[in-house]
C-alpha cells in the first residue's frame, strides 16, 4: 500500500496534539523539552510509565528546527520494545514501518530513504557509530529506558558523548527514563537541562501474599493466578525471572483452568516475534489474557487489557566471573525500581491491582535500582569496542559508573590472548576482523579460525544459537539444536539463518587470502560443533570425574547434567552455558568431545609433565608422567620414583603433613629436643653469636628442608628410621651450642647419693626431676639449669615413691614446712631416719644412714 504523503502523516500528529481525546501526559512536558533542546546539546526527561514519552517525544521532535530534516534515532533496551515503539508511532502516522519510521534491531531491518525516525536495539547503535563516529544524517539520538543501565546504553551514550564533544556539536543527546537518578545522568551530561513529566497513571491497589520458602515459586505464582482470574476482571500479566519458570506455570494452568475464556500467553525473548506480538496483542473480545513474562515486559511495552500484576519479585540477570571467564544466569530479587516499573503495568489503561509474592516489610529491603550491567559484566567486548574507537583508557570517556578495573584487566588479557589487542590496548589487525563480526570476541574468533579451514559456516551457526536463546530449542546438547535450527522454517529461524551466512561471509572476507569458507557444507566435519565450542571456551572443556553427569572444567570449576541427559554419560564435554553457583553449576549448553578433538583444538595449552605426589593413604610417593589442561588430567603413566632432592623433599613434605607424631622418635630424641626448647625459651647464652634453633613443632612441621636432606633414596615414611630423624635434628644445632647444651641443659641431676635423676624439659612448670626427700638431705642449694639460672622443679617422694611436696626453694622447705612433713613421714615410716636439720644431714638410699 502507498504510504501517504508525510504532511498529512504531520497533520495528524497536529491534531492528535490538540484533541484532548489523543493527548498524552507527555504532552504537557514537550514544549519545555522543545525548548530545551533548541537552547542546548543535550537533556534529560523523566517520566512515569505511560506518560508516552516511547512513542510521543520522536514524533514530537521530527519538525524541530534543530533536526533540519536529518534522522532521529530511538534507542530500546530490547527488540520487543523496540519493534513496539516502531510499530505504535507508524501506525499513528498511519504508515507501516519502514517508511517515516524504521525498525534496525538484530535479524531485522526495515528502514528506507523515507525513513525520519530509526528505532535501534542498544548494541545496534554502538555499532552503527563505530562503523560512523560523526553519525552523518542523524540529528538527534534518545536513550529511551536508560535507567535499565545496559552496558551496550553506557558505552553508546559514552560514545555519543565523545563523538559530540569532537565531530558533532550540533548533534542533540536526550536521555529518557521512567526511574532514574535524574540529577545525576543530568551531571554526566554536563549540567543538562533536566524536564520532568508526572504522568498520568490509574491507582493500583497493591496485595502482599507473603511468600512460603519451602514452595517453587511456579507453584505459589500458580496458586496466586488462579486467585486473581476468579477475584478480579481484565487480563493478567504475570513476572516471573526465566523461561524454564514461565514453562512449568504455563502447564499447570493449562491443567487447572477450566473457563474457556482465558488464553495463556508466554512472553520471553527467546520467543519468535509473532508468538511475542501474539503475546502483546489485546485480547479479543469476550476473552481474558494470562501473560506469563520475564522482565522484558517491564518497559517501553504496554499490553492492552492488562489491569492485574502478578509479581514473583525475582529476575534472572548474567553475572560474570572474571576468575574463571565465565557468565552464569543468577535468579535474584528485583530491585524496588523494578518492582515499581512492574506494579505500573497493572494502571496503564484502568485501575488495578498488583499480588507481590513478598512480604510488604520486605519491600524496604529491596535495592532503590539494580544494579548496572558494567559492574558485573564481561567487558571484553565492551573493551573491544572502546579499542577499535581508539581508546585504549576506557576510564577516560563518560560513564555514569566506571568499569571495574579488575574486570578490565581481565577482559585485556583475553584480547592480548586471541590477537585483538596488542600489549598496549590498542586494536590489532585480527581485532578489526573480530569487531567485524558483531559478536562477543570468543565467539568471533571462534568464527574468523573456522573461516581458514572452510567451517565459517557451521562456526557462525553455532555463535547465532549462542546469542540468540531459544533457536534450536532447549536441549542441552548443541549438535541436537544445530540439527532443528536447520530445520526450522520459522521467520526467527530464516532471519538467524540469514545472519550466520552474512557473519560467515564477513569472516572469510577478513581473511588475508579468501578461503571460501563461507561456502563450507554445514556438518561436513564430524563432531564439529563440540570442536568449534570448545576452540571459543577451551576454559571450559570439561572431563567425567566419577558419578555420571558430574563434570570437571578445566578452569576448575565443577558442573553437573541430569543424570539421564544424554551427554551425561560422555567422557569430554565442550561446555557454553551454565547456571546457577558453584557449588550447584548446571549445564545449559554442551557438546560432545573426543580425546582428539580435545587436543586438537587446545593443544598449545595442554602441558606435560612428571609430577611427584605424597599418598597419604599409604604415606609413600607416587611419581607419575601427566598430561593436563588446566585443571584436567588428561593422562597419566607410573613411573618410578628418581633418588634425588625433589623426590626427598616431597617425601618430608607429606610425611610431617600426617603429623610429627608418626616420625620414629626416641625416648632419648624427645629428650633432646626438649631440651633445645627449654634453652630457647630461656634465652640461653649466644655462642659466637648464634642462638638456640627453633625446634617447635609449628617450625618443624612447617619446614621440610630440616628432613629432607636425611632422606634421600627413601620413598616411604616406614623407610625412615629414628636416626634419620635425629641426625636431621642434631643438624640444627651449631657444634659451639652443641658443646653448651649439656651444660645447660644437662639431661639428668645427680643427687647427692650419686643417683641419677632424668630431667623433664616438658614438665608445665619448667624443668622438673622427681627424686626421694631422702636423697637429697645435704643439699643447702636449691638445683638448677641454664648456667644457674632456672631453679629445677622439685617433685619429692616418700620411700614409698609417693609424693610429699613440689618445691622450687629447698632451703627454705628445710626452714620451714619440713618441721610438719616429718612428723607425718616418722609416724608413716618410723623405721627411717628422718633428721631435725636435713641440709646437715647425710644423703641416703637406704631407711637409715649407715653408722646410725
Amino acid at each position: 500500500m502507498r504510504a501517504r504523503p508525510l504532511t498529512i502523516s504531520y497533520t495528524l500528529v497536529q491534531i492528535m496534539t490538540l484533541d484532548p481525546r489523543f493527548r498524552l501526559p507527555i504532552d504537557e512536558a514537550l514544549p519545555a523539552l522543545r525548548a530545551a533542546l533548541a537552547a542546548h546539546a543535550r537533556a534529560v526527561l523523566v517520566a512515569p510509565p505511560g506518560a508516552g514519552k516511547t512513542t510521543g517525544v520522536p514524533l514530537a521532535l521530527l519538525d524541530e528546527p534543530f533536526t533540519q530534516g536529518g534522522r532521529l534515532i530511538v534507542l530500546e533496551p530490547r527488540r520487543l520494545a523496540a519493534r513496539a515503539a516502531a510499530a505504535r508511532m507508524a501506525a499513528t502516522l498511519g504508515e507501516t514501518v519502514g517508511e517515516t519510521v524504521g525498525l534496525r534491531v538484530r535479524l531485522q531491518s526495515l528502514v528506507s530513504k523515507r525513513t525520519r525516525i530509526e528505532v535501534v536495539t542498544e548494541g545496534v547503535f554502538v555499532r552503527m557509530i563505530l562503523d560512523d563516529p560523526a553519525l552523518d544524517g542523524v540529528a538527534a539520538v534518545l536513550f529511551d529506558e536508560f535507567h535499565e543501565r545496559s552496558l551496550d546504553a553506557d558505552l553508546g551514550l559514552a560514545l555519543a558523548l565523545d563523538a559530540q564533544g569532537a565531530l558533532r556539536a550540533d548533534l542533540r543527546l536526550l536521555v529518557m527514563s521512567a526511574t532514574l537518578d535524574g540529577a545525576r545522568v543530568r551531571r554526566l551530561l554536563g549540567d543538562a537541562p533536566l524536564i520532568e513529566s508526572f504522568g498520568r497513571a490509574f491507582p493500583v491497589v497493591t496485595r502482599y501474599l507473603g511468600h512460603d520458602r519451602h514452595a517453587r515459586i511456579e507453584d505459589e505464582v500458580a496458586r496466586a493466578t488462579l486467585e486473581a482470574l476468579e477475584r478480579e476482571t481484565g487480563s493478567i500479566l504475570v513476572f516471573l525471572p526465566g523461561q524454564g519458570e514461565i514453562r512449568r506455570v504455563a502447564e499447570t494452568l493449562a491443567a487447572r483452568i477450566r473457563r474457556p475464556d482465558v488464553d495463556i500467553a508466554p512472553l520471553y525473548g527467546a520467543l519468535d516475534f509473532r508468538a511475542q506480538d501474539r503475546a502483546v496483542a489485546p485480547a479479543p473480545p469476550g476473552r481474558r489474557k494470562v501473560v506469563l513474562a520475564t522482565s522484558i515486559a517491564e518497559t517501553s511495552l504496554t499490553i492492552e487489557g492488562v489491569r492485574v500484576v502478578i509479581d514473583s519479585g525475582l529476575m534472572r540477570v548474567p553475572v560474570y566471573e572474571p576468575d574463571i571467564g565465565l557468565t552464569r544466569l543468577d535468579t535474584v530479587r528485583v530491585s524496588k525500581a523494578n518492582a515499581d516499573q512492574r506494579r505500573g503495568r497493572a494502571g496503564r489503561v484502568e485501575p488495578g491491582v498488583c499480588y507481590r509474592l513478598w512480604e510488604e516489610a520486605a519491600t524496604g529491603g529491596l535495592a532503590p535500582y539494580a544494579a548496572p550491567e558494567i559492574l558485573s559484566a564481561d567487558l571484553s567486548g565492551f573493551l573491544l569496542d572502546c579499542a577499535l574507537w581508539g581508546e585504549t583508557d576506557p576510564s577516560r570517556l563518560a560513564f555514569l559508573d566506571p568499569p571495574p578495573r579488575a574486570a578490565l584487566a581481565e577482559a585485556r588479557a583475553l584480547l592480548i590472548s586471541i590477537g585483538a589487542v596488542d600489549s598496549s590496548g590498542r586494536i590489532a589487525d585480527e581485532g578489526r576482523s573480530i569487531a567485524r563480526l558483531a559478536l562477543p570476541p570468543r565467539l568471533a574468533r571462534m568464527v574468523v579460525d573456522a573461516a581458514r579451514t572452510g567451517d565459517a559456516r557451521t562456526a557462525a551457526e553455532v555463535a547465532v544459537l549462542i546469542t540468540e536463546r531459544g533457536l534450536g530449542g532447549d536441549a542441552v546438547d548443541l549438535t541436537t539444536r544445530l540439527e532443528a535450527f536447520r530445520r526450522d522454517r520459522s521467520q526467527r529461524a530464516e532471519d538467524a539463518r540469514r545472519l550466520a551466512r552474512g557473519l560467515a561471509q564477513r569472516a572469510a572476507e577478513a581473511l588475508p587470502s579468501p578461503s571460501g569458507g563461507g561456502a563450507g557444507p554445514p556438518g561436513s566435519t564430524r563432531g564439529l560443533p563440540g570442536a568449534l565450542l570448545a576452540s571459543a571456551y577451551p576454559d571450559r572443556i570439561a572431563m567425567a570425574r566419577g558419578r555420571r553427569g558430574a563434570f570437571l572444567m578445566a578452569n576448575g570449576r565443577a558442573a553437573s547434567l541430569e543424570a539421564h541427559d544424554p551427554l551425561a554419560g560422555e567422557p569430554y564435554l565442550a561446555i557454553g552455558e551454565v547456571a546457577g553457583r558453584a557449588a550447584a553449576a548446571r549445564i545449559l549448553l554442551a557438546a560432545p568431545l573426543g580425546l582428539a578433538e580435545v587436543e586438537a583444538v587446545a593443544g598449545a595449552a595442554i602441558e606435560t609433565a612428571e609430577e611427584i605426589a605424597f599418598d597419604r593413604a599409604s604415606a609413600s610417593l607416587r611419581a607419575r608422567r601427566r598430561r593436563r589442561l588446566g585443571a584436567l588430567t588428561l593422562a597419566e603413566q607410573t613411573l618410578a620414583v628418581p633418588a634425588d632432592a625433589a623426590s626427598a623433599t616431597a617425601l618430608a613434605r607429606g610425611v610431617l603433613a600426617l603429623g610429627l607424631a608418626r616420625l620414629p622418635w626416641s625416648k632419648a630424641l624427645a629428650q633432646w629436643r626438649g631440651r633445645l626448647l627449654f634453652l630457647r625459651r630461656a634465652g640461653g647464652d649466644r655462642v659466637d653469636g648464634e642462638s638456640w634453633p627453633d625446634v617447635s613443632d609449628e617450625r618443624l612441621a612447617n619446614d621440610p628442608d630440616w628432613l629432607a636432606p636425611f632422606l634421600l633414596g627413601k620413598t616411604r615414611l616406614d623407610e625412615i628410621g629414628a636416626d634419620d630423624v635425629s641426625n636431621a635434628l642434631h643438624a640444627l644445632v651449631p657444634w659451639g651450642l652443641a658443646r653448651k647444651l649439656d651444660d645447660d641443659a644437662p639431661t639428668h641431676f645427680v643427687a647427692p647419693t650419686g643417683t641419677a635423676a632424668a630431667i623433664d624439659y616438658e614438665a608445665e612448670g619448667g624443668p622438673a626431676i622427681a627424686l626421694r626427700v631422702q636423697e637429697l638431705f645435704g643439699l643447702a642449694e636449691h638445683p638448677s639449669v641454664a648456667g644457674g639460672t632456672i631453679p629445677l622443679t622439685l617433685h619429692l617422694l616418700s620411700p614409698a615413691h609417693r609424693p610429699i611436696q613440689i618445691t622450687r626453694d629447698l632451703p627454705g622447705f628445710w626452714r620451714g614446712s619440713w618441721a610438719a612433713v616429718r612428723s607425718d613421714l616418722r609416724g608413716r615410716y618410723p623405721r627411717h631416719f628422718w633428721p631435725e636439720d636435713p641440709a646437715g644431714a647425710a644423703p641416703t638410699t637406704r631407711a637409715k644412714p649407715r653408722g646410725t
